[in-house]
């Protein structure tokens, strides 16, 4: 037997190294790719504590991928199964250079224990493969990729488990195995294989060849497996982890600053796929291809051309085709991500609300929006590509500093009636209440204006507005690409503030909420800014309002993209809604918090046509309607209108109040 062994130990030694080799060579590839872009992105490796107990949580926890139950407890199965194989599996190809290794001497203790759970866990991920299948071949969800590259993932899995029971059913066999494998205990599974099969009966010289057949089947599919991994869509398994460890800790509510006076810059945004950042690269390397943005996306789901999934997989595939001028620094001979033939047209780019969905329900932290908000920024500043009814925004913005053109000196007409003070004559104001451009211009903001500028003089809160000396928050301008507008608009608020340093900003527009919030501090303004939602309900927490009336009997909440998802307010405007509506019940949409449906007006949409697929207000509107509501509240002047739109659109009856409305008819 000793020639045949070091006939096996010198195949097995060739078969490793070359697999070893090749495997290093293509994540070489990869890594060198991954730096050789030159778009900056800074990092600062802290808190590594932290980010080691969220790699412990997401990954080993599967925390996110188990937000679906069946398919995140078969995603975790096999996980958790193919682990488990592996120290097995590395032990058989160890022995096969080396024919005396084992890991222990005997098979009793920790080693059986081990054994044994992997045995059953193998098991388990036969089970989860089969339902993985019935996913693809079954049901067949319109979000899952199930291309060849998926099935032969699936198929190499199962051939791994399934050779690593046989090999282990041989090695039960007093001619094949040793004392480690003598008791069939510690491998309940493997010996029910080998007794279906009636492995026993096999003659020495037949078991010892079906065992080598197992065993190299085995060993070489796992080696292939290797190999294929760095080009495939399992390319996850080795960024997933490091691009979770090397995530913002703390979620940015801010999207990317690009430095407008920089001389040296040859490009503003993100024209050519060597323009994006290492971390950009890393995150098209984790995509799992799972789908589950797609299944979030209101562009994906209301027929856009829009799939974050695949925006994600052609942005790589464009990465991998150019890499050779990437990797060369031949920036000429880079072709530009928006180019003819290429999947990622305009209408992909402009199709995205910004709602945030996406990032929201990516199991491996994939930031999707500093790419398509870099690429429309390329696409404003360097090409003057967008779409054309923005002109006309931008133009009114650049005039009137509001994007539907009115009078810039009309800001405070609204409030003429209400005897509301300016700044200017109130300097201080314990509160400034920055109205935004929808409550001082859009008829509907107009009166969720007044609605809270009574409220907040039933409360008694000494505030203020700016009136004419107000400009647009810049959220417009910034989500539309137009970095430079919204930059000079910003700049024009911040040197208000700074003059008047108001104590708190109150907004009751998330959009304006967010910018000012968590954007403003990118250009020297850093305020307590608050929204009325959680405004209100600190007002009637002190017991400053008084309920003057009985509630709505049916009453639904909408939830703003940008004061959920973005900012992770969700129980300030329910709870306020429960506190005045009397009797009447909070009814819950099927889509609500972090799995809110987007009314469609966000990432500039307000100002934008809707001509590709179905309307995404008329899905959220018909969600309202079957819900049975008389009313639904929400918290952003833009959802209002696009909600109260698509419900009218829709021959609906329900009646659409901002929260500040419904307070104001509920108090005195």
């Amino acid at each position: 037997m000793e020639p045949y062994f070091t006939i096996k130990s010198i195949l097995m030694s060739l078969a490793v190294l070359a697999a070893g080799s090749l495997f290093l060579l293509r994540v070489r590839q990869r890594v060198k790719l991954m730096l050789a872009v030159k778009g900056s992105a800074s990092f600062r490796l802290q808190s590594v504590a932290e980010r080691i107990k969220v790699v412990a949580v997401e990954v080993l926890g599967q925390s996110r991928v188990r937000r679906k139950p069946l398919p995140g407890m078969a995603h975790t199965l096999i996980f958790f199964g193919f682990l488990a194989i592996q120290p097995h599996s590395l032990e058989l190809i160890i022995r096969g250079v080396f024919p005396s290794f084992h890991v222990f001497g005997t098979a009793d203790g920790l080693y059986g224990a081990y054994l044994f759970v992997t045995d059953i866990l193998a098991f388990g991920v036969l089970v989860a493969l089969g339902y993985a299948l019935y996913r693809r071949l079954v049901l067949r969800p319109a979000y899952l990729t199930d291309g060849i590259d998926a099935r032969l993932i699936l198929s190499f899995t199962a051939l791994i488990v399934v050779t690593f029971f046989f090999t282990n059913a041989f090695l039960l066999l007093p001619s094949i195995g040793s004392h480690i494998f003598s008791d069939a205990r510690y491998l309940p599974v493997s010996a029910a294989v080998g007794k279906i099969f009636n492995l026993e009966a096999l003659s020495p010289a037949a078991a010892r060849a079906g065992f080598e057949a197992a065993y190299w089947i085995h060993v070489l599919t796992i080696l292939g497996f290797l190999v294929y991994i760095p080009g495939s869509k399992h390319l996850h398994l080795l960024a997933a982890a490091p691009n979770i460890f090397l995530k913002p800790l703390a979620r940015p509510r801010a999207i990317i600053k690009t430095d407008l006076e920089d001389e040296t810059a040859e490009s503003f945004g993100l024209g050519k796929v060597d323009e994006l950042t290492w971390k950009n690269v890393l995150d098209l390397y984790a995509c799992t291809e799972c789908g589950r943005c797609d299944e979030q996306c209101p562009a994906d789901m209301t027929g856009k051309p829009l799939s974050p999934k695949r925006l994600v997989q052609d942005i790589k595939h464009d990465l991998f085709s150019q890499s050779a001028a990437v990797l060369a620094a031949d920036a000429d001979a880079v072709q530009p991500l928006v180019r003819q033939g290429s999947p990622i047209t305009p209408d992909v780019l402009w199709a995205c609300t910004t709602c945030r969905a996406c990032e929201d329900t990516c199991p491996v932290d994939i930031q999707h929006l500093d790419i398509i908000m870099e690429a429309r920024k390329h696409q404003v500043l360097m090409e003057s590509a967008f779409p054309p009814e923005l002109q006309a925004a931008f133009t009114s913005l650049q005039h009137q500093s509001n994007p539907w053109g009115f009078a810039s000196d009309a800001r405070g007409d609204w409030a003429v009636s209400l005897d509301v003070a300016l700044m200017t004559d109130h300097p201080q104001a314990d509160i400034l209440y920055f109205v935004g451009c929808a409550g001082s211009f859009d008829p509907r903001g107009k009166k969720i204006a007044r609605a809270l500028a009574r409220v907040l003089k039933k409360a008694e809160v000494n505030f203020a507005i700016l009136g004419e000396e107000e400009r647009c928050s810049g959220d417009v301008a910034r989500r539309s690409g137009n970095e430079y507008l919204a930059q000079m608009m910003i700049a024009e608020n911040v040197k208000i503030f700074n003059q008047y340093r108001p104590r708190k900003i109150l907004t009751a527009c998330p959009h304006c909420f967010n910018t000012i919030k968590n954007e403003y501090p990118q250009f020297g303004a850093q305020y307590d800014v608050v929204h009325h939602s959680e405004f209100l309900l600190e007002l009637v927490n002190q017991g400053r309002l008084k309920t003057s009336r009985d509630g709505i009997e049916k009453l639904a909440f909408h939830d703003s993209c940008y004061l959920g998802r973005w900012n992770g307010i969700f129980d300030a405007p329910r709870k306020l809604l429960r506190t005045v509506n009397g009797g009447g019940a909070l009814i819950e949409m099927e889509r609500n918090r972090g799995q809110g449906f987007c009314c469609g007006a966000g990432g500039a949409h307000m100002f934008m046509e809707e001509t590709l697929g179905k309307r995404i207000n008329h899905e959220r509107a018909e969600e309202i309607i079957a819900t049975g509501v008389t009313h639904v509240a929400t918290a952003c002047p833009f959802c209002a209108t696009m909600l109260a739109d698509g419900i009218a659109d829709k021959n609906g009856s329900v009646e659409v109040k901002d929260i500040a409305e419904i307070i104001d008819e509920a108090t005195q």
